[in-house]
């Protein structure tokens, strides 16, 4: 799994606070149950002390194979006890465990085989809520893009809006399933409300579910972040030019919408540049036309584009108008 160094310290911050709250709560009921228990202070302490003495037992490197087995013997005896105060006081059996969300590391995010499959599921999570935070990732899924709001019937070059995005629909699905650092980028662009940012988040949506680092950003906070990064201001979670240079795919929605100054220029080019000459997939979408994108951004980037990404050129009209008026494509 390759995702960012910020989202493994999220996430390694939300299995902290997840094993911190277990153990909090677990206190918190000890002293409930010492309180209305006496006894199980003392108990509590004979089974601690028992657990102290066989480490010692081994660390001293003595003969302790009996003496181990008779403090055990005499520690399952404690917790019996334990176990029965607790029951004829009204308590569960296991009032006094700490109850973690996963038992099988307690909430530490490692077992003996390794990394345990609830922090592969956090980091998951985690990732997916960096996106979710600027862009609707939720929302923007393959099963739920719908070809109707596409007219079936030829436009005046000859194709048909449908079947065309019913093509970019399957190429962008096998493109996530098979998604490694190697991929090819993409480049989106069509007008306005075609289903570019749709796609390209369900790209990231299921790359991330397969343990790919996913860095998403809309051109005009991208361009912020950076600019302030550059003139030490500071700059955005998950949006300093080492993650936008790392990142396994790295997604600029909506390029052109920004504000064009020669700094903005410049940072396209070296971002574009750095991926491409690091073999690292991009994913840009852009409602401008080739020549309009060319006459922002010079022939030097869009050479870089038009030689290495692969061209989606989305077809159709504005789904945002059909929805909210209540038409489709036919």
């Amino acid at each position: 799994m390759s995702y960012s160094t910020s989202t493994y310290a999220a996430a390694q911050a939300a299995m902290e606070a997840r094993r911190k709250k277990a153990e909090r709560e677990q206190e918190a009921r000890r002293d409930r149950a010492y309180e209305a228990i006496p006894p199980l202070r003392a108990i509590q302490a004979e089974i601690a002390q028992c657990g102290a003495q066989v480490v010692q037992a081994f660390a001293q490197g003595n003969n302790a194979e009996q003496f181990v087995k008779e403090l055990a013997e005499k520690s399952l005896a404690a917790q019996q006890r334990r176990r029965d105060l607790l029951i004829q006081n009204g308590f569960a059996p296991d009032y006094l465990e700490a109850r973690y969300v996963c038992e099988k590391c307690r909430d530490t995010g490692v077992t003996d085989e390794g990394v345990c499959p609830c922090f592969r599921q956090l980091l998951i999570e985690t990732a997916k809520q960096k996106i979710a935070a600027v862009a609707p990732l939720s929302e923007s899924r393959f099963d739920n893009f719908s070809l109707s709001f596409y007219p079936n019937a030829a436009d005046a070059a000859g194709y048909s809006p449908q079947k065309r995005m019913g093509e970019i629909l399957n190429f962008c699905r096998s493109y996530a399933e098979d998604f490694s650092p190697s991929s090819p980028s993409l480049f989106m662009h069509g007008a306005t409300g075609l289903g570019k940012t749709h796609l390209a988040l369900a790209i990231a949506n299921t790359a991330i579910e397969r343990g790919h680092g996913v860095v998403y950003a809309s051109a005009p906070n991208l361009f912020n972040a950076l600019e302030r990064e550059r003139f030490g201001k500071g700059t955005g979670a998950g949006l300093s030019s080492d993650e936008l240079d790392e990142a396994q795919l790295l997604i600029i929605d909506d390029l052109g919408a920004e504000f064009a100054t020669q700094f903005t220029v410049s940072c396209t080019y070296n971002l574009i540049n750095t991926r491409m000459l690091a073999g690292r997939p991009t994913i840009i979408t852009t409602n401008l036309t080739m020549p309009e994108f060319e006459a922002k951004y010079t022939q030097r980037i869009t050479s870089r584009i038009t030689g290495s990404y692969v061209s989606l050129m989305f077809l159709g009209h504005d789904i945002r108008q059909l929805k909210r008026y209540g038409g489709n494509g036919q």
